[in-house]
């Protein structure tokens, strides 16, 4: 190839490179990191975003799953997942409830839902605790506040192909994949 026909194509294949990139993960599946994910909006009457957890919902108190609502989703949501995590735990992220196969009619999910055991309208995946269902904010005392992000996920599928064993871990990664739109509530707690 002369360097006049190498210059000829150089655009062409610049871009080519540039759009072979980016938005493949190492599994050549989408990353939804590097897409844009329409959001919409959760709330609760129990927890409020930016503000601190009571302590009713968390390991000091009851233990109690706060209540959770949002409106309709965008379309083509098809059911939902929800993950509730703490991003400065000591060891890495903690996980402290997943819920999955939520139906897309489902609008909320009332207090003490994530308690115990099986709830009809959705699974309930196994916590960083090693139980299956919600599991507190319970950060080491000392430590300083910690976040806790309730991710509310809508998907474009009626059912997550896991078991009722399942690991809050494997329902986010799997959900992930599925994302249509996401709403999340962050609220703290401390332990002194």
């Amino acid at each position: 190839m002369t360097q006049r026909q190498f210059v000829s194509i150089a655009p062409a294949l610049a871009l080519i490179a540039l759009t072979s990139c980016g938005g493949r993960g190492k599994d050549n599946r989408m990353d939804h990191d590097s897409t844009t994910i329409a959001q919409f909006t959760m709330s609760s009457q129990d927890i409020k975003d930016g503000q601190p957890i009571a302590a009713v919902y968390t390991c000091d108190g009851a233990d109690q799953s706060p209540q959770l609502s949002w409106p309709e989703p965008p379309p083509p949501t098809k059911s939902f997942a929800l993950v509730v995590d703490d991003p400065d735990a000591p060891h890495g992220t903690f996980r402290h409830w997943g819920v999955f196969n939520i139906p897309d009619t489902q609008t909320s999910i009332d207090r003490g839902s994530g308690n115990g055991g099986s709830n009809k309208n959705f699974t309930q995946a196994v916590n960083d605790f090693g139980k299956p269902g919600y599991g507190g904010p319970c950060p080491p005392k000392g430590h300083g506040p910690h976040r806790y992000r309730f991710k509310l996920y809508a998907l474009d599928m009626e059912r997550l192909p896991l078991g009722p064993d399942a690991k809050v871990e494997e329902v986010e990664q799997m959900a992930q994949l599925h994302t249509i739109a996401k709403a999340e509530i962050t609220a703290t707690y401390e332990r002194k």
